[in-house]
C-alpha cells in the first residue's frame, strides 16, 4: 500500500473536512436556456430576437439515458444550491483522486501523469 507523507496526509484531512461540509446535491446539470420558435410573426423572430425563457433544464444520465426535466423558477430557487454543492464535491472528489494518484506515482516510482 502506498504511504502517504504527512502533507499528503494533512492535504487529505482538509479535503474530508470540506466534503464532511457538503449539504444535500442533485447529479447532473443545471442550464438555462433560451428558445426561438421560428414562428414568423413572433417576438423571437424580430430583429435583434427576443428569445422565449429563459428556462430552467436540470438534465442527468438514468440507467444509461440521458433525461432531461424542466424546472420551474421556483423550483431553481429551491434547488439552485444544491446543483452548486454538487459541482463543490465534484470538484473536491477530482483534487483526492489528483493527491491519490501523486502519492501513488511518488510511491511506486511510476512516470508522472502515467496512463
Amino acid at each position: 500500500m502506498a504511504e502517504p507523507n504527512q502533507a499528503d496526509r494533512r492535504a487529505q484531512a482538509a479535503l474530508a473536512r470540506r466534503l464532511a461540509e457538503a449539504g444535500f446535491a442533485l447529479p447532473g446539470t443545471l442550464l438555462e436556456v433560451a428558445h426561438i420558435c421560428g414562428k414568423p410573426n413572433c417576438r423571437c423572430s424580430a430583429d435583434p430576437p427576443h428569445p422565449h425563457g429563459p428556462y430552467h433544464r436540470w438534465t442527468r444520465k438514468i440507467d444509461g439515458k440521458t433525461v432531461t426535466r424542466r424546472l420551474t423558477p421556483d423550483q431553481r430557487a429551491r434547488y439552485g444550491e444544491w446543483f452548486e454543492n454538487a459541482k463543490r464535491i465534484r470538484a473536491l472528489v477530482a483534487e483526492l483522486e489528483a493527491l491519490s494518484l501523486r502519492v501513488a506515482e511518488r510511491n511506486e516510482d511510476w512516470p508522472l501523469n502515467s496512463r
